[in-house]
């Protein structure tokens, strides 16, 4: 059901694509590609949000001769085929992404080593649309028939791990993008734009307001007790260190060897470095006083996190992470530098190494630019892909752990971990693209 629909929006999108290129500029035809496999993650997404919806089960049952035990008026007059209750929830997310999985996992096998367009295999990574959904549906319908039996506790493991390495993946893109916008601002802002000096001022600013808004509010409702001492914990050190690092980027020493090295790339990762820690802290076992449930602060009441169950919503923490994953899928897609660090992730070569002519098409069509050589890796975008799909199940899952039953999920002190371990780490690597021009002065950091 979900892979169907997933197929349709799919077709449908590639008509409305068609009609909307039409009066857009011709554009390479790698970057399209690239596009395309970030629109059919986002709808393999959007599927299994839709499977997460309270009382879809139901609505299903009123669907003639689909469910079993499903009722027309009251009657039961077609036999139903289908358990539906066991279709929904987050044991489909978890089959929905699995499928999405052993795709990605498929082409980046298949796509190993292809070097130019001119190789066969090309042309299955950049067209054959219609047979890729076939062979998506037909995973994902295989997927439902597999036993409940040791897949979801098997899979929670597997995507746990898959799903903190694309965590890695995605610190690297956030301070690749966040080092990006500083460097295209500050040269704007030399060449004369006033505009842009006010605006990296505005959004350094803005970026700082709502990091120290944040950690008030995480001691406010999530550390005001002493007995909340690993809170405050998490949320004192990462303070800290997003002092360290923010004091450090601004250092004459460090300026001088990092004359780009500012407190707007600070910012940004300080205010996500808070998210991550909130995210930590939300995924934690629920306590009234120290991970009280949202419903509970909006009323004011002593109220915790009601037990997860498979067929569960997604938090509010999740919701900001598939935002920001989102995004960070488009701008990898649209990443075409070959010195970025984004750029290294996908083995972007670009067009100046290639030396691929821009020829002259007419608007809304797409060009070769990889006749004589691709324009990124293709194994490692879909390796990447591979471990966005996990990170998509986990999050859309909210990181919950299968119980022995199978369809009830419960809170997992390795999430927890998972994303505090993640918060660190960003902070170390931004740390490092802050000094490392300064240990390393032999080497082009340009």
């Amino acid at each position: 059901m979900g892979c169907a629909l997933g197929a349709l929006g799919c077709c449908c999108g590639s008509a409305a694509c068609s009609l909307c290129c039409a009066c857009c500029p011709s554009t390479r035809n790698s970057l399209v590609t690239r596009l395309a496999y970030g629109i059919l993650l986002l709808v393999g997404m959007i599927v299994s949000w839709i499977f997460l919806i309270p009382g879809l089960a139901h609505t299903l049952a009123k669907i003639p001769a689909l469910c079993k035990g499903g009722t027309v008026g009251g009657a039961e007059i077609f036999e139903g085929q289908i358990a539906c209750d066991n279709i929904v929830g987050y044991l489909s997310v978890y089959r929905i992404q699995f499928s999405l999985a052993c795709f990605f996992f498929f082409m980046m096998l298949l796509m190993l080593c292809v070097k130019r367009s001119k190789d066969p295999r090309s042309a299955i990574q950049n067209g054959f649309w219609f047979w890729k959904l076939l062979m998506i549906i037909g995973i994902c319908i295989g997927a439902f028939f597999i036993p409940n039996q040791g897949f979801a506790p098997a899979l929670m493991v597997i995507g746990t791990i898959c799903g903190f390495l694309f965590i890695l993946i995605q610190l690297i893109l956030i301070i690749d993008f966040a080092h990006s916008w500083n460097e295209s601002w500050v040269a704007k802002g030399e060449d004369g734009s006033k505009k842009h000096y006010c605006g990296l001022i505005f959004f350094t600013v803005t970026f700082y307001i709502l990091s120290i808004v944040a950690i008030i509010l995480l001691y406010i409702f999530y550390a005001s007790k002493t007995s909340c001492s690993l809170n405050i914990f998490f949320i004192t050190i990462n303070l800290i260190l997003c002092i360290i690092v923010s004091v450090v980027s601004v250092l004459p020493v460090v300026q001088n060897y990092h004359s780009t090295s500012g407190l707007l790339q600070s910012s940004f990762v300080t205010l996500y470095v808070i998210f991550l820690t909130w995210s930590a802290i939300t995924s934690e076992k629920p306590d009234p006083t120290c991970n009280p449930s949202w419903y509970g602060l909006i009323k004011n009441q002593n109220s915790t996190v009601v037990e997860a169950t498979a067929n569960g919503s997604v938090g509010v923490s999740s919701i900001v992470a598939l935002a920001i994953f989102f995004g960070l899928i488009i701008y990898s897609a649209l990443t075409s530098s070959t010195k970025s660090s984004g750029g290294k992730l996908l083995g972007i070569s670009g067009n100046e190494e290639t030396g691929s002519p821009v020829p002259d098409t007419e608007g809304g069509k797409s060009y070769d630019d990889e006749e004589q050589s691709v324009a990124y890796n293709y194994s490692l975008f879909h390796f990447m892909f591979f471990l966005a799909s996990f990170y998509v199940m986990m999050t859309l899952t909210n990181w919950l752990k299968p119980t022995n039953d199978v369809y009830n999920f419960q809170q997992s002190d390795a999430a927890v971990w998972v994303k505090i371990s993640s918060s660190w780490t960003c902070l170390v690597l931004y740390m490092w693209s802050v000094i490392a021009p300064c240990i390393c002065r032999n080497r082009d950091f340009s």
